[in-house]
């Protein structure tokens, strides 16, 4: 055992505790060692996205001085701790994505698909088509949603199972988009498609301007309901999981699906104030999301995946 995992996993309990309540209230459920290992993805997961976007623990949004320099610090950084440099010292966050990825034999193409997620930001990246869309939420949430079912033992082969905890990532990521319209358009960030912008007759350089705002909270509800569908459909891989990795997970899909629920009921709202769940709401879904584990195999029962939702690539 690794000396220092107890302190790598303490730094990973308090950056998920700073950075997600949804997501600590469900890790909650998760065994020990399966909760623990979540934590320490979580934390690096946690750090390249504050470093990209210049936050602390996904706190307001700031325009970065130089992208291309915080993608290499990034990138700098992960092979390095994979090379066994970084230290519970120097570089916490950096060292427990080694230990989980040795624990659990990580496959290093799934954290280089979300660092081509965070190139995509610096790049100045938009979408042109709800394709490219669903590709850029892969890259910055499916992947994270493939890691984390082999956290919790899913095999990285097991292709199914693994779709299934894409679609999770991506209905996660929807729901985020969906939420934070106006807060990334503040920050000269816009994810949804120009071509849905285009068939709105909405400015992507005037995103929130008032004389189409009723038709950009009509794309929100879009978006919104788009999140839905991959829930629905990450809910079909439960049956695949252990009772309490199946616990957790849909306890955080009905915390963060609470989000685009939220939204599609008022998407107007949703421009004006930022969205979030409250403490009840969450305990609710904990509560609800037990007795959906202990149910799952007949509530979830196998089905082929829609054919018409995006393939993430294998």
């Amino acid at each position: 055992m690794n000396p220092a995992r107890p302190l790598l996993v303490e730094h990973a309990r308090d950056s998920i505790s700073r950075g997600s309540k949804s997501f600590r209230a469900a890790s909650r459920l998760f065994d020990r060692e399966t909760r623990e290992r979540a934590w320490l993805l979580y934390a690096w997961c946690r750090a390249c996205d504050d470093i990209a976007d210049g936050q602390d623990h996904g706190g307001r949004m700031q325009a970065t001085d130089d992208p291309s320099a915080r993608l290499e610090n990034i990138q700098f950084r992960t092979e390095r701790a994979l090379a066994g440099r970084a230290t519970h010292i120097d570089d916490p966050s950096f060292a427990g994505l080694a230990l989980v990825a040795d624990e659990c034999a990580l496959p290093r193409r799934y954290m280089a698909d979300l660092i081509a997620g965070f190139a995509l930001d610096a790049a100045g990246w938009h979408p042109r088509t709800q394709g490219d869309l669903l590709r850029y939420c892969y890259h910055v949430a499916g992947a994270v949603g493939c890691m984390m079912a082999i956290v919790m033992g899913v095999r990285s082969d097991d292709e199914a199972t693994l779709t299934r905890a894409c679609d999770l990532g991506l209905a996660f990521q929807l729901a985020n988009i969906a939420r934070d319209v106006a807060e990334d358009a503040a920050a000269g960030r816009c994810y949804l498609p120009a071509d849905w912008l285009n068939e709105a007759g909405i400015d992507p350089i005037d995103l929130m301007a008032p004389q189409t705002r009723a038709a950009l909270a009509v794309l929100t509800a879009r978006l919104a309901a788009l999140a839905a569908r991959y829930e629905q459909s990450a809910r079909l891989g439960t049956p695949a999981l252990p009772f309490r990795s199946a616990w957790a997970v849909l306890s955080a899909a009905g915390i963060y699906g609470g989000i685009a629920r939220i939204v599609a009921a008022n998407p107007g709202k949703a421009l004006e104030s930022r969205v979030f769940t409250t403490k009840v709401d969450k305990l609710g879904w904990l509560s609800q999301a037990g007795w959906q584990a202990a149910k799952r195999q007949h509530l979830y029962p196998a089905a082929p995946r829609d054919p018409e939702l995006w393939q993430r690539p294998v």
